[in-house]
């Protein structure tokens, strides 16, 4: 009865709305209460002073979005500056670092290079430079390694790697403005490498585009892997991340290593998710890389993907705060501007959490504005939902109490319901 009530004087809202044409502009005292003791009240010539300010910066660009976090090191972070702005952050290292301090390849490849030095060192990352001269500290070998870089041709792939090169006593003799191993690779063949001896110190997994065309152009060339990734130890949070992904219950995922995109695909592989993997990230969620090679395991797979202009974890927030609002879908409904976002809505820069089984509904009244959508299209989209079309109805009424301005979304006797779309809507607002 309670349901059917509520139902009734959704309709009689919607049958007026129709009657009258577009609202008139919101009091603030109809659609929300004043709960304030009539004493307290401000005068109306005082209302649209007070209305402005929740536009004054309650919520970040990221509110209402969901961000996956893919990255193992540096993820707290990542996920900190992701939070300072709003947004709901997931967690799932995609792999694990496994330092090679006893490693028998790496010991082998330091005693070979001390041997037989090369004529030129590429050192591709801080965390893997710094820890090889740990390792070969440890082994006993520090000071000829050291002694053995300095006569070399040093190479550093970026800033970071500038800083641990010097802060172990040792100058590059260039470094890449675009922090790129593609242009790394260009200076070397410009420079010419046949018969040369190049050692590269690996990032984690081998760089076969780069090795090879070394070897082609005729350069003897030593890996050096200072650390492996390896899939995590706990798989769970994993499969979380990738149910969510398929299930779009993320705006966005986080990719900080090529390693780690990889490592996604080959766990959504097992599972039997990777063609569901793939259309989710190719079409509904964002695949945000720190930089080019972190992208190329995605962008092999056709994913597209945004990346910043610096490759730094600043610069991947700000593009994130950038892209995520441009892509919500903002309506002029019943006086209101609503822009829907990953787990909430914006009504007039309000920010309104909204359930997953409410979100799912706005977004199906959302692809069609202003018109009707039935209940049994509606309960298709709510989850286990079965063939009870009451189940549409108590969504609906959370759906309403969660937004605040219950007649945003107006009921249609005996067809279903659909966003109050304004009348002066532009008609760009019917595109699906």
């Amino acid at each position: 009865m309670h349901d059917q009530q509520e139902q009734n004087e959704q309709q009689q809202q919607g049958e007026q709305q129709e009657q009258h044409g577009r609202p008139q502009a919101p009091s603030g005292r109809q659609e929300q209460p004043d709960r304030q003791p009539p004493s307290d009240r401000q005068a109306p010539s005082d209302r649209p002073q007070q209305a402005q300010e929740p536009r004054r910066s309650v919520h970040g660009p990221l509110a209402g979005f969901t961000v996956g976090v893919t990255a193992a090191r540096r993820a707290d972070e990542l996920g900190a500056l992701l939070h300072r702005r709003g947004a709901t952050v997931l967690h799932a290292p995609a792999l694990r670092i496994v330092p090679l301090a006893d490693d028998a390849e790496l010991l082998a490849a330091t005693k070979e290079l001390i041997d037989h030095a090369p004529d030129v060192a590429v050192a591709t990352t801080a965390i893997g430079f710094r820890g090889w001269v740990e390792a070969a500290d440890g082994w006993g070998y520090g000071e000829e390694l050291l002694a053995c870089l300095r006569g070399v041709e040093l190479l550093a792939r970026g800033p970071k790697v500038k800083g641990a090169i010097r802060a172990a006593g040792l100058t590059e003799e260039w470094s890449p403005a675009s922090e790129s191993m593609a242009e790394v690779l260009d200076r070397l063949l410009a420079e010419g490498v046949s018969g040369r001896r190049i050692a590269l110190q690996l990032h984690g997994e081998p760089l076969p585009g780069f090795v090879e065309s070394l070897r082609v152009a005729g350069a003897d060339v030593v890996l050096v892997p200072v650390y492996r990734w390896m899939p995590p130890e706990d798989l769970a949070p994993v499969d979380r991340l990738l149910d969510a992904v398929v299930a779009r219950s993320l705006d966005a995922v986080t990719f900080t290593s090529a390693p780690a995109a990889a490592s996604l695909l080959s766990r959504a592989e097992t599972r039997g998710q990777l063609e569901l993997l793939l259309h989710a990230l190719e079409h509904d969620v964002l695949a945000a890389c720190v930089g080019p090679v972190t992208a190329l395991p995605l962008q092999a797979r056709g994913i597209p993907t945004v990346q910043p202009e610096r490759f730094r974890l600043g610069p991947l927030v700000q593009v994130l705060g950038a892209e995520l609002p441009s892509r919500a879908r903002t309506f002029p409904v019943a006086g209101r501007r609503m822009e829907i976002r990953g787990h909430a809505v914006l009504v007039d820069d309000e920010l309104r959490p909204v359930p997953p089984a409410g979100m799912a509904m706005l977004r199906a009244l959302s692809r069609r504005p202003g018109w009707v959508v039935s209940r049994a299209d509606l309960l298709g989209t709510l989850p286990g939902a079965g063939r009870d079309e009451h189940a549409v109805e108590t969504a609906m009424a959370r759906l309403r109490t969660a937004l605040g301005v219950p007649k945003l979304i107006q009921t249609v006797v005996k067809r279903g319901y659909r966003l109050a779309l304004d009348p002066a809507a532009d008609t760009k607002y019917g595109d699906v």
